[in-house]
């Protein structure tokens, strides 16, 4: 009789836990190939390719219904690399996102943690960077960061429900340093409609200080030196006092052909006023460089399981800037079933006028070492499986 009444009360507990915590769920996405790169740093280069059409990641999604439409919500995603099993995003155990929150079934959701600002959710989905045409495909250096390469620390952000379609969000970051409310800040707010065949979405991104707040928020980064010299579209501008994006997209899809575009206007403003050590010394840089960017892109189904698609991308860098990137996009995607593709894509640039460095400009894709000349192509092959 004793084990029995000990027996349905460890049962009793099973079940209230199971009832406390509704679902938490396994993912991941494990994504690795090979790359050919006709001049890198002056040579031709063969290399593994990894997470080139999506970033390798695997996390805990998790929800706890609180009764009353309110959910208690919860993400944990860790980036890799699958060649090598190197953790991602600096060294972060959960860099990608990391995140709690509430979610009210009709009021929206307010969320804490590391995530993505407001533009990488409502205009990064229209980038060919983010479907089919790899990470190389990405907007040169993803200045404007529509192919979610940086994430926002000590965040809150708020979704809305849809409403027919429609809806919005926002985030805002503390800067967290003392006596100084501004510094460091981040803010975003953002839109979407989706709707039948047409897709929309435009943002608008604040940073202060973004080569630490934003470039420079992972384990690796450096507390006083340039977090900003993986390209040199904009390394020389990690003086800047604040950076600021306005990005628009959309998509529309007649049978088996999609039509989709973006635009973004990226500004790196009061450049000279952050101290940054190792930036080059004389004549320091002052004003705004600004970049317009401009994608074009049309993908086409030829049948339920093969996607091919073609896109250019057009970015002009004025005022301070003073550099002109013309790319096009070619690629293939084949599904093998629900959750595993094959895929192909090639890539290639051109850049014209002078680098942020003051040097004649040479072409570099996002993610790759720049070439020795003004062009430079790329292509890779690969296969994602996603469980």
């Amino acid at each position: 009789m004793k084990r029995s009444s000990i027996a349905v009360a460890a049962l009793g507990m099973v079940a209230g836990v199971a009832h406390a915590q509704s679902s938490v769920t396994l993912y991941g996405i494990i994504d690795t190939g090979v790359a050919f790169t006709n001049n890198s740093q002056g040579g031709q280069l063969y290399t593994a390719a990894q997470s080139t059409i999506q970033g390798s990641r695997w996390g805990f999604r998790g929800a706890e219904d609180l009764g009353g439409g309110l959910h208690a919500v919860f993400v944990l995603e860790n980036g890799f690399n699958p060649a090598t099993g190197k953790l991602g995003q600096g060294g972060d155990m959960f860099g990608r996102q990391a995140f709690v929150g509430i979610k009210s079934d009709s009021l929206g959701t307010v969320t804490l943690g590391r995530q993505y600002d407001s533009s990488c959710d409502y205009v990064g989905p229209f980038e060919v960077g983010n479907q089919w045409a790899m990470v190389y495909g990405a907007h040169p250096g993803d200045l404007d960061n529509l192919n979610l390469s940086n994430r926002v620390n000590n965040s809150v952000k708020y979704t809305s429900p849809s409403y027919g379609g429609f809806s919005f969000g926002g985030l805002y970051s503390v800067g967290g340093v003392a006596g100084q409310f501004a510094q460091n800040q981040i803010w975003s707010v953002g839109a979407g409609y989706n709707d039948g065949p047409m897709k929309l979405g435009v943002a608008y991104v604040n940073l202060r200080n973004p080569n630490f707040s934003f470039f420079g928020n992972t384990p690796a980064s450096s507390a006083t030196g340039n977090n900003m010299s993986s390209s040199q579209v904009y390394s020389g501008f990690a003086s800047a006092e604040s950076m600021e994006v306005i990005s628009a997209g959309g998509a529309y899809t007649l049978g088996a052909a999609t039509i989709g575009a973006t635009y973004s206007n990226t500004q790196f403003k009061g450049l000279g006023q952050t101290v940054v050590a190792g930036l080059p010394s004389g004549s320091p840089l002052s004003g705004t460089a600004k970049f317009n960017n401009a994608e074009l892109s049309i993908g086409y189904k030829l049948s339920p399981a093969l996607l091919i698609g073609i896109a250019y991308d057009y970015t002009k860098g004025y005022s301070v800037s003073n550099e002109t990137i013309h790319q096009g996009m070619i690629g293939a995607d084949y599904f093998l079933s629900a959750r595993t593709d094959v895929y192909a894509a090639g890539v290639f640039q051109h850049a014209l006028g002078e680098n942020s460095i003051g040097q004649p400009a040479t072409a570099q894709f996002n993610g790759s070492a720049p070439s020795s000349t003004q062009n430079q192509i790329i292509a890779a092959v690969g296969i994602r499986h996603k469980f």
